[in-house]
């Protein structure tokens, strides 16, 4: 199996990622096991944050790198928080407290559309010139109140109308197949079996 860091240290990313990419070969190892610090994520565009994140995880491993930035994009309000979904509510991070602030912000509009963005990033090494990029969004709706135990982020929140559930509440398989970060991994995967 080929080593690919990921730079990133959430758990629950890093399940989703090493169960895909398995299938591919990868030993997918989180930043945190080379000792990577967290990367800046100035940009205010998901693929320049992933294109970011994927060098400096890679110019500090030596290794191939992937990196994704995610986020919530809810229409009432401008598309925020967008990407800053994992620190909406500041520092330190917080799951809880980011849901209780999106529900406070939305609180006032009707309209409740939203869909989940994730862009990936995949670099051979630090200065590759030509990184794998693939792109996936999910859209629903926030509701009033979290629902199901699953999932992490804003997944209690983001319904699915077709599916009549919550992100949190799908098995892990279901997410995987139907996410914005499954949509755009299964797009890499395409472009990682032709490269």
């Amino acid at each position: 199996m080929q080593k690919l860091v990921l730079a990133s240290n959430n758990a629950g990313k890093l399940r989703e990622f090493g169960q895909l990419l398995a299938t591919l070969d990868f030993e997918v190892l989180p930043q945190s096991a080379f000792n990577v610090p967290e990367a800046d994520e100035p940009y205010i565009t998901f693929v320049e944050n992933a294109l970011a994140k994927a060098r400096h995880c890679s110019r500090l491993t030596g290794l191939p790198a992937l990196a994704d930035d995610s986020g919530l994009c809810v229409t009432a309000l401008g598309n925020a928080p967008g990407v800053r979904s994992a620190r909406y509510a500041g520092e330190p991070k917080s799951d809880q407290r980011n849901n209780e602030h999106l529900l406070a912000e939305l609180a006032p509009h009707a309209d409740r559309r939203a869909h989940y963005v994730a862009v990936l990033v995949f670099v051979r090494h630090a200065d590759d010139p030509q990184p794998l990029i693939a792109e996936g969004e999910w859209h629903g709706e926030i509701l009033t109140a979290p629902r199901g135990d699953g999932g992490f982020g804003y997944d209690p929140l983001f319904f699915v109308p077709a599916l009549n559930a919550t992100a949190a509440e799908l098995a892990p398989e279901q997410k995987n197949a139907i996410s914005h970060r499954g949509t755009a991994l299964q797009l890499l995967m395409t472009k990682l079996k032709a490269a």
